[in-house]
């Protein structure tokens, strides 16, 4: 089915037409007699007028025609039919519309070739209805592009899969005609929304006189729709986003240095909080120094007993075998366990007398000067439990009492046996099984 066909005296005709566009009518090539001498202008086979049922008006190949682009086509009737009035809107929109023009090289063929009429451009209007792939449909117009003629496909179907893939616009049937439905936008309010539906030669006269263009949009698409790739808007537009991204630029640039500012501010602050802990911690380690030195040097009494029972406190044995597993301490434990600053803990002192580590405190005892002595040292408990109680407490108490940087805690739970390999475990079964050892008989006497 096409509409095109050359005259052997009259030249390029078209069925479209009412004067076949050589001031002819149809009825000159309709069933006349002798048949016209149509031909068709791809293979040069000979052509015959046809009326479709619906009244559409085309031309078909004669029998037995050779291989030719436009005989194999198959086009339906509602192809055609989109492609009339993708023409005649064209015209309408005052540019020069002709309908199934081959390039030059053969490399692509338009269903309308839309030009302007003192040839500055050319525009391929394309009618896709069947089904086709986004390559294939990027690669058709890619070769259109490289003979400097842009495009623009359109359907009339539900969801088009390669709308948005090459310029492209999905078309609506109405009672006034063909309007744009889906692919022309504008851009308010930081996103894109769709116009409101403009009939396709209005959309068509915005096209060839540049007062809507393609664009990629760099911000979300905001209609119900779905997001394109590719759409159509106006040049207005496309300065509104470009605006409004360095708009939003320029305050996440502002964001980022307000929040450098913070966290200078915090980084400084924290220095000077560890600074300040630093001071007092080591105020707090030296009293605790001086008076375990005051305790041990004092006649022996109630501490000494206390030092003899808490040295029968297994947990505390533990502790101190893991000071010197693990950090090479030999550390005892303090005289001076009764003071209030260790908050119910016993302390660990290293041979120089210095405290090194607090076994067990009681959290609730956690305040005023045990708080800043324990702050900055090592805790010991018995248990994984025990040493998240403690950290639990002290943060969940009416008055929370933790260190900025958190408690150092460890726990001296010894690491559970490693399982037995299954060698070690066959032998042990296979000792299991084997006979008591027994005396041999002895030998029978001889003779």
């Amino acid at each position: 089915m096409a509409f095109r066909a050359v005259h052997a005296e009259w030249g390029t005709v078209f069925a479209h037409l009412p004067d076949l566009g050589c001031g002819q009518v149809w009825e000159t090539v309709w069933k006349a007699r002798p048949a016209a001498p149509l031909t068709c202008p791809e293979c040069l086979h000979p052509v015959h007028a046809k009326i479709s049922y619906s009244g559409l008006r085309f031309f078909a190949h004669a029998p037995r025609p050779p291989h030719c682009e436009i005989a194999l086509q198959g086009e339906s009737e509602a192809h055609h039919l989109l492609k009339l009035e993708l023409a005649g809107a064209a015209r309408d929109a005052g540019a020069h519309a002709e309908l199934e023009v081959r390039s030059a090289d053969g490399s692509w063929r338009a269903d309308v070739l839309a030009a302007d009429p003192a040839g500055t451009w050319r525009m391929a209007l394309e009618a896709q209805l069947s089904p086709i792939t986004a390559d294939h449909i990027t690669a058709r117009t890619e070769r259109m592009l490289a003979n400097d003629v842009t495009s623009c496909w359109f359907s009339d179907r539900p969801r088009p899969p390669w709308l948005g893939t090459v310029p492209s616009l999905r078309l609506a049937a109405t009672d006034a005609g063909l309007v744009v439905a889906e692919g022309l936008v504008k851009f308010t309010g930081g996103s894109w929304s769709a116009v409101p539906q403009v009939p396709v030669t209005d959309f068509l006269r915005w096209a060839f006189t540049g007062r809507v263009e393609q664009h990629t949009p760099r911000c979300p698409l905001d209609y119900p729709q779905r997001q394109l790739a590719r759409v159509w808007t106006a040049p207005s537009y496309v300065a509104a986003e470009d605006t409004h991204l360095v708009e939003v630029r320029r305050r996440e640039q502002e964001r980022e240095r307000l929040l450098a500012e913070q966290r200078a501010k915090a980084t400084k602050r924290r220095a000077e909080i560890d600074a300040s802990n630093a001071v007092s911690r080591a105020e707090a380690l030296e009293l605790a120094a001086e008076a375990e030195e005051q305790v041990r040097l004092a006649p022996s009494g109630p501490a000494e007993v206390s030092h003899h029972v808490l040295r029968m406190n297994r947990g505390v044995r533990r502790a101190i075998a893991y000071l010197a597993r693990e950090f090479g301490i030999a550390a005892e434990i303090g005289w001076s366990s009764s003071d209030p600053r260790w908050a119910g803990g016993t302390p660990l002192i290293a041979e120089d007398g210095t405290p090194v580590a607090v076994v067990d405190p009681v959290p609730f005892l956690v305040k005023g000067e045990a708080f800043r002595l324990l702050a900055g040292m090592l805790l010991l408990f018995a248990t994984p439990a025990d040493m998240k109680r403690f950290d639990r407490t002290t943060r969940n108490a009416r008055k929370p009492r933790v260190p900025v940087d958190g408690w150092k805690m460890k726990h001296t739970d010894p690491e559970p046996p490693a399982p037995p390999d299954a060698a070690s475990t066959a032998n042990t079964k296979a000792r299991a099984r084997r006979p008591a050892d027994r005396p041999c008989p002895r030998p029978a006497d001889a003779g």
